[in-house]
């Protein structure tokens, strides 16, 4: 039978030279290069790399500033600082999320990234208008990426009160996970915090995301309750604590009890590879059975000035944060936007196996570890077996 497209020699993660045919939006065969069935069209890679679509998981969709004038960074050097900035910035901008976020979602497909988990700002000033306009987005730009979203009370859950409904609204309205924010530094109430995201996560059957900035021996005091929560709930596999800073700051003993509470309720965390703050360290934490994977976080936002949503610039500035030199270590950066969030996010026929979805990117590079290195440009990137960029 005729594919609608055969990828000619590219290089898989593995080393494989193969020939990659596809039908409608699904691979149907991997095979020796040379050897793939006659197509309508063809790629010839010439053995640059080929992977599935890179997946995102740690977006703000609805703070980016892209599109807008470069507007300068403004000051805060605390998360409640930073909040403060951040509404009063959101209050002046013209541009709605719809354009602002769409832009980016352009910019992050044609990198070669497939699907996005997204948080949206939840609080009584914004109410749910953040989460209409990302509900838009997902099904404006469903032929580009697939999109979750995270109901985010960036402004708290009690210190905001009223937020707690929001959140439960949102859930109601389409949002597929329920988010938290640093329940003892922002709420100054672990229990009653996490209680009431675990309460909701439960109400509506959904995964939980929660921001947790807190460091030392009490950020990972709140990962164990985070851990203990999840197992409580049945939630095991379908909770992440993004950044998780503390994770870098505490003693070989409190590292050691947290990290089995995290592997034992399958907590997987989220890092960005921050620039001047502690990082969970990923190699400890991969020995301990902890699933870490990465995610942009902020780009170009009240925020941050930096960022630009190329997953592959990510695995990148992880690898060199933690000293990622030999290529086992390198290709585990790799896994950190590919396999790693994919398994969290529980996408379905992820991989380059007949049967997965043909949502793929070519990386002029022949290993992971050049491609790694070297963030090439020049990428062709398909989804559902049609190329979007090229």
């Amino acid at each position: 039978m005729q594919a609608d497209l055969v990828i000619a020699g590219a290089t898989t993660p593995d080393g494989q030279r193969v020939d990659i045919a596809i039908t409608g939006a699904t691979i149907t065969t991997v095979a020796e290069a040379g050897t793939a069935p006659s197509a309508a069209r063809r790629i010839d890679a010439a053995g640059k790399l080929v992977s599935p679509s890179f997946v995102e998981g740690h977006i703000h969709l609805d703070k980016t500033l892209i599109g807008l004038p470069f507007i300068p960074h403004i000051p805060g050097d605390t998360v409640a600082k930073r909040i403060a900035a951040e509404k009063h910035l959101r209050r002046t901008l013209t541009m709605p999320v719809e354009e602002r976020g769409g832009r980016l979602i352009e910019q992050v497909a044609a990198f070669g990234t497939g699907a996005i988990r997204s948080h949206v700002d939840i609080d009584t000033e914004v109410g749910l208008k953040g989460l209409h306009a990302l509900l838009a987005l997902r099904e404006r730009y469903r032929h580009l990426v697939d999109i979750e979203i995270v109901a985010f009370p960036q402004s708290g859950i009690f210190k905001d009160p009223g937020t707690a409904d929001l959140l439960d609204a949102a859930m109601r309205e389409g949002a597929d996970l329920v988010g938290g924010l640093d329940p003892a530094g922002i709420d100054d109430d672990v229990t009653g915090h996490l209680d009431t995201v675990f309460d909701l996560a439960e109400k509506h059957g959904a995964g939980v995301d929660i921001h947790l900035h807190d460091p030392g021996p009490l950020g990972a005091f709140e990962l164990r309750q985070i851990a203990d929560r999840t197992k409580a709930s049945g939630l095991e596999g379908r909770v992440v604590v993004s950044h998780a800073f503390a994770l870098g700051m505490i003693d070989p003993a409190e590292f050691a009890r947290t990290a089995k509470a995290l592997a034992d309720s399958r907590v997987a965390i989220m890092t960005n590879g921050p620039g001047p703050v502690a990082m969970p360290p990923v190699k400890r934490l991969k020995a301990e059975g902890v699933t870490v994977f990465a995610g942009s976080d902020n780009i170009r936002d009240a925020w941050s000035p930096y960022g630009d949503g190329d997953l592959l610039r990510r695995a990148m500035i992880v690898g060199y944060r933690q000293d990622f030199n030999a290529d086992e270590d390198v290709a585990h950066a790799f896994q950190m936007v590919t396999a790693l969030p994919a398994s969290v996010l529980g996408l379905e026929g992820y991989g380059l196996a007949p049967g997965c979805r043909a949502d793929l990117v070519l990386i002029p590079a022949g290993s992971v570890p050049e491609a790694v290195a070297g963030v090439p440009g020049g990428r062709t990137v398909l989804k559902r077996g049609k190329v979007i960029a090229g």
